[in-house]
């Protein structure tokens, strides 16, 4: 894998940094601020809206600029508006500077995606997608209790200017180790900004990015109510919340990084062979969740399953794309980002239930078997097209290498 991947991957760690240590530092923002933690909340919200509208605004008002200076742009937009959130005592201006922030996430993210894909021959997409998204997964074993941790002993505003500290190196990183590309030598050869919306009509398109919007949705259900699991019946103490949550990453990297040699050639073996284990999963984990070795196994194991499931899924939107090459990446990013607002939306509703508190890990395999149910009948729209197949395929049991 090209250096320049580890590069975006840096960026990738910063930003998911940014993205999910904020539940560790609501209260802290609440009191500070003089709001309810309740109103702090919506600083999830807004930046969870701001990365589902900016990936494909901020893809097409990239899309006629060379990829590093769109990337290093971007970039330094999100460093400043951390820079903004860090000194103000105005919560709407914090809440504004999530909004930025959240717009030069998503078309960092877009634009990365769509970079990634070209620095690797066209075959190896999903190790390209592995390495990026193994930022994110690093935020949540290391980054996001960093932060946290920082947040507790300086206050919250320490762990927003360590997030804008992290996006220097990773700039430096972009203009170094990105491949510049002249503006008009970027757009030879592309379609039309309406052709490449127009992609979004083929069905094989649609469903992908609805079935990794379905998987990410389960994912983060779960994964933003875990405390209450924790802390509730499994009846461990609060200072073991984090190490749930580094399992979760410590999975999800494990997930990732295995898919990725696996997601170019054989989607549907992933998806067969991760999809069922995660559907049961998430019960499993409900119904064990007061014995806390099998709960923080579970944790772990559900990581793994949600990330390599997930990433395949989310490789095939890459693959599928590839008539629009400006805007495939922000049609991935889109996917990710519907699934990580729907899903802790759909979990609140479970809360109140008679399940309370692990009524969110029965809302996630219910969203599975909801992509599971929709992509058995249509197992062969994310099996690899033999337009898509590598020139020398690796050696396949009978019934083909996607079979599912």
């Amino acid at each position: 894998m090209p250096l320049a991947l580890f590069l975006l991957a840096m960026a990738v760690f910063a930003m998911g940094t940014s993205e999910f240590m904020l539940a560790g530092l609501l209260p802290d923002i609440a009191s500070d601020l003089d709001v309810s933690v309740g109103t702090a909340g919506t600083l999830t919200s807004a930046f969870a809206v701001g990365m589902i509208v900016g990936a494909p605004l901020m893809a097409v008002l990239a899309r006629r600029r060379p990829g590093r200076s769109s990337l290093l742009g971007f970039l330094l937009v999100f460093l400043a508006a951390h820079a903004v959130g860090a000194v103000t005592t105005s919560f709407p201006v914090l809440f504004a500077s999530r909004v930025v922030a959240a717009l030069a996430n998503a078309g960092f993210l877009a634009v990365a995606l769509t970079t990634a894909a070209t620095l690797v021959p066209a075959d190896r997409k999903g190790r390209a997608l592995a390495v990026l998204l193994a930022g994110t997964t690093v935020a949540t074993i290391a980054g996001v209790p960093g932060g946290s941790v920082l947040g507790a002993l300086l206050g919250w505003r320490a762990a927003f200017w360590a997030v804008a500290a992290l996006c220097l190196p990773a700039a430096v990183g972009v203009l170094v180790g990105v491949p510049a590309r002249p503006a008009d030598a970027a757009d030879s050869g592309s379609p039309s900004l309406r052709a490449e919306f127009a992609q979004l009509r083929r069905v094989r398109l649609a469903l992908v990015m609805l079935l990794g919007a379905l998987v990410n949705a389960a994912t983060f259900a779960t994964f933003t109510f875990l405390a209450p699991v924790v802390t509730g019946p499994a009846g461990l103490g609060e200072l073991w919340v984090p190490v749930a949550l580094m399992l979760f990453g410590a999975g999800s990297f494990v997930g990732v990084t295995v898919a990725g040699r696996w997601s170019d050639r054989r989607p549907g073996l992933v998806l067969a062979a991760g999809g069922p284990p995660l559907l049961v999963g998430w019960p499993a984990l409900a119904l064990l969740a007061d014995w806390p070795p099998a709960l923080l196994v579970l944790v772990f194991l559900q990581g793994a399953l949600s990330f390599a499931v997930g990433s395949t899924l989310i490789t095939r939107v890459l693959y599928e794309a590839a008539g629009a090459p400006t805007m495939a990446g922000s049609y991935a990013t889109a996917a990710l980002n519907v699934g990580a607002a729907a899903g802790p939306l759909i979990a609140a509703t479970t809360l109140g239930t008679s399940a309370g508190s692990l009524g969110p890990p029965w809302a996630s395999g219910l969203l599975v078997a909801a992509a599971l149910l929709i992509a058995f009948p249509l197992r062969s729209v994310v099996a690899v097209r033999r337009s898509q197949r590598p020139a020398t395929p690796a050696r396949s049991p009978v019934g083909g290498p996607d079979a599912v």
